[in-house]
This record gives structure tokens, C-alpha cells and sequence, in this order.
């Protein structure tokens, strides 16, 4: 038999994965500090997300572990339990959107068709239409910087279509540097650290007990540690925190000509901290000179505007940045939809949208208030109401044994046809260095009060029914 003959029967015969860098076999799984429980040995769940985050990847030139987020793997899961077939049936707390019907009283209805200019058949600007970029830069003047002599442009705004769009393209951009995140934060933050290799990214865990609060402290010892780009979200995802003023103004001193800061406001509507006065939260209020300070702000119609369908929002920043960032998107995504781009611009008039936060607001602290009693009436123990967001991070330690784990807890609520989002995904791990089943996020889940107020009952009865197990 020839040597390449048995070599490749030798190949054939193989059982175990080896790492394509390396070269060394991948053993089936690594603890970092013990084997598994009984509950994760023996549990469906864990064994799917163990199988769609490591081990064989039979199909040559894929990596399926970059193809799903957290929610999309909830969303896939809850699909083997019948959600797709009926939907109405089910109360889809994971997802991250708001309702988008317009019975909430106070809001203004959106626009049901679209007048179709012949401008926009074609293809639009890959930093968007002029008109919308100055109806964005006007709105942020309005609201965050009056009276101050530096103002935003519309050079100072690129649209782009939707939030993750947005963050590609940042992440694009930046030179290289160590790139400070935060744990836990938003899902998809996950992917956009990973799949570039122009920069560095850098955890930085928050504390529990401090209520997952970002202080100027741990901001000034990142910078210290040569730190160059700040990455976080404000309002906080999942933990439904906010970073605001005279702290928020600090960290931005302690940037300004150290380091880029990045600040996700997609939730800037959502804010409780004032009585509900329709005041939203921004980076952009502490800003000197709106082409001088490294500070980027992405938001758009998705979150406040309640329309996440139309993938239509917008990043802030110094010129400089936005013509990178305008640019990239020729080769990135191509650009925003220009037929909703163009039905935007009426719904960013700063009166309107005064009156639409007004109203946001209240409602959706309702719906908070709703679901914390409810929860707390189960037993569940909830030290600190979120202050914005719409968003419970949800604490399961007091919970029995098999449900005190955020992907137990979700398994048990797929069979009451109830979704949430295990917490392990927050527990952003883009270079997969360390285990995550050692994660202090896994006993947590993320509960949404996104959804309408009907939804919201029938979860919380289904929550109520698995503790009743």
C-alpha cells in the first residue's frame, strides 16, 4: 500500500476535531474550573448550545458559530417547540423590539404607504440623503445643544440601515487600539469584536452588586491601561441601567483626547429617570466641539420610533469620522432603503418627537411596573427597577435547583411557550478565550416588556406555571 494510500485511510479513521491553526486535536470540551453539573449533563439545552458554539464543523470553509446571535438562537429553539407554526400563541419576551401598533395613546400614528419619488430608484448615497442627515442633525441640536456655539451638521451624520449596519461600520474604521467593552451588553456587540483584526478588544467586567454601573473610575483605568476606543450602551442593555449627567459628562472629559467613545442611545427613549418629561439620554449634550471630540452616537428609527422594520438609523460624530464611516459602506452594505429614508425625515421634527417620548414613556413604565409586581408576587427577587430600557435583567438564584440557570429556566419556559434570553449571552466572549459555563451572567435571563401589554399577561402566567412545577 502506498504511504499517501494509508495516510488518507489513517485520515478516514479519525474521531476527533482538530484546531486548523494549531494543528493539535480539540479536545470536546474545556472547564476552566470543574466538570459539569448534573443539570447541564443532563440537559437538552445545554447540549445544543455546547454543539452550535464548539466541536466539528463538518462542512470545509464554514464557521456556524458566526452565523446566530443570542436571539436567533432562542428564536431557532423555540421554533422546535411549534413557535413558527403559531406565533400568536406564544409570548416572545426575548426578542428586542417594542410593540409596533399605534394604540399607545399620545403617539403618532406611521405611515401605512409610501410616496415613491423617482429620485429614490436610485441608488442612494452609502452615507444616506442630505435631507435626512440634516433633519437627524437638527433634531440633536434641538434637544441636546442649545445655546452651545458647536453644532452638528449634516456632514456630522451618516445613515445607515439599522443598528448592527452601524456598528460594522464603526468597527470598520477603527485604527489599532484596544477596544474597552463592558460585560454584560448587547448580544450582537459579540460579533462585530470578532470579525475584525484591526483592533483588540478588551473585557471589562461590571459588578452585580453595584447595580452593573459604569463609574468614571473604571473608564479612567482603562484609558490608564492604554484603552482607545469605549464601547458601550447607554441606555443599558440588558440591564436596563443608565449612564446620565453629571457622570455621563465625566467619562466624556476623561475621553476627550484619549480615546474614542462609542455610545449605542438606541434606548435613549426609554428613560424613567425624569418623570416621564419626554428628556432622553445623550452623549451628544456634553460634546465642546462636534468635530473635535471623539465621541460617536448610534440611534435611529428602530427603538423609540418603534418602527424596526424599516432599518433606518443614523451614527453622529466628527466629519472626519463620518466620511470613513459614509464610505465604508460601499463595500459593506451598499446603503439604506432611500424610499424610507426619504418618509423619515417628517417624523424627526423636534416638537413631534418631544410629544412622542412624552407618551413613549409613560406607557412603557406602565408596562414595567406591571411586570415587576407580577414577578416579584412570584417570589422573584428584583434589588433595582430598571431606570430605562425595556428591559428586567432577571435574577434566577432563588429559584429551585433545575431552573436556577438561564438555559434551564429558558428550556422550561419554551414548554409554556414563553421566550426570554439566556444571560450567558450578554456575557460578550469574542475571542472565545475563556468558558462561559464559568459565567456570572448564567443565572440570569433577560425578560422584555417590549411587547404589547396582552403578551406581557399571558408570559408572566407562563413564568407562573413553570415555578408552579
Amino acid at each position: 500500500m502506498s504511504s499517501s494510500m494509508s495516510g488518507a485511510l489513517a485520515f478516514a479513521a479519525r474521531k476527533f476535531s482538530i484546531n486548523r491553526n494549531t494543528g493539535v486535536p480539540k479536545p470536546a470540551r474545556r472547564f476552566s474550573i470543574g466538570e459539569p453539573s448534573q443539570n447541564e449533563t443532563s440537559s437538552k439545552v445545554h447540549r445544543q448550545f455546547r454543539a452550535a458554539h464548539e466541536g466539528h464543523l463538518p462542512h470545509a470553509g464554514l464557521d456556524a458559530t458566526r452565523a446566530s446571535t443570542g436571539v436567533v438562537w432562542c428564536s431557532e429553539r423555540a421554533a422546535e417547540y411549534g413557535f413558527l407554526e403559531e406565533p400568536e400563541k406564544w409570548a416572545n419576551l426575548g426578542q428586542g423590539a417594542p410593540e409596533v401598533e399605534d394604540d399607545i395613546e399620545g403617539c403618532f400614528p406611521r405611515p401605512k404607504t409610501l410616496d415613491i419619488s423617482l429620485n429614490s430608484r436610485e441608488y442612494g448615497p452609502t452615507a444616506g440623503i442630505k435631507p435626512l442627515r440634516e433633519a437627524v442633525a437638527h433634531l440633536y441640536n434641538e434637544m441636546h445643544r442649545k445655546g452651545q456655539p458647536s453644532q452638528y451638521t449634516w456632514e456630522n451624520v451618516a445613515i445607515v440601515p439599522g443598528g448592527r449596519a452601524g456598528l460594522i461600520r464603526i468597527a470598520a474604521v477603527l485604527n489599532n487600539a484596544y477596544v474597552g467593552f463592558f460585560i454584560p451588553d448587547y448580544t450582537a456587540y459579540n460579533e462585530m469584536l470578532s470579525l475584525f483584526k484591526n483592533f483588540a478588544a478588551i473585557p471589562v467586567p461590571l459588578s452585580e452588586e453595584d447595580g452593573y454601573h459604569i463609574h468614571p473610575n473604571k473608564i479612567a483605568e482603562e484609558i490608564a491601561r492604554g484603552t482607545g476606543v469605549i464601547l458601550t450602551s447607554n441606555p443599558r442593555n440588558p440591564t436596563g441601567r443608565v449612564v446620565a449627567n453629571p457622570e455621563l459628562a465625566e467619562i466624556q472629559d476623561l475621553c476627550r483626547e484619549r480615546a474614542t467613545f462609542v455610545s449605542d442611545e438606541f434606548y435613549s427613549g426609554y428613560n424613567y429617570t425624569s418623570d416621564c418629561d419626554g428628556s432622553t439620554i445623550s452623549a451628544a449634550e456634553n460634546v465642546i466641539d462636534v468635530d473635535e471630540d471623539d465621541v460617536l452616537i448610534i440611534d435611529g428609527l428602530t427603538k423609540r420610533f418603534r418602527l424596526p422594520g424599516w432599518r433606518v438609523a443614523w451614527i453622529i460624530g466628527p466629519k472626519e469620522f463620518i466620511r470613513a464611516i459614509g464610505s465604508c459602506g460601499s463595500y459593506l452594505d451598499g446603503g439604506t432603503n432611500v424610499p424610507f429614508q426619504e418618509a423619515a425625515i417628517p417624523m424627526l421634527e423636534p416638537s413631534l418627537v418631544q410629544k412622542e417620548m412624552v407618551a413613549l414613556q409613560r406607557h412603557f413604565r406602565d408596562k414595567r411596573d406591571y411586570v415587576v409586581q407580577r414577578l416579584r408576587d412570584m417570589g422573584f427577587t428584583i434589588k433595582l427597577v430598571p431606570d430605562s430600557t425595556f428591559y428586567l435583567w432577571l435574577n434566577l438564584e432563588g429559584l429551585p435547583g433545575q431552573i436556577s440557570d438561564g438555559l434551564n429556566f429558558f428550556q422550561a419556559c419554551l414548554e409554556e411557550k414563553v421566550i426570554v434570553v439566556p444571560g450567558i449571552f450578554f456575557d460578550l466572549n469574542p475571542a472565545r478565550r475563556r468558558d462561559l459555563f464559568d459565567s456570572p451572567c448564567h443565572h440570569f435571563v433577560r425578560f422584555s416588556y417590549g411587547p404589547k401589554m396582552d403578551v406581557l399577561k399571558m408570559g408572566c402566567d407562563g413564568i407562573q406555571r413553570v415555578l408552579e412545577k
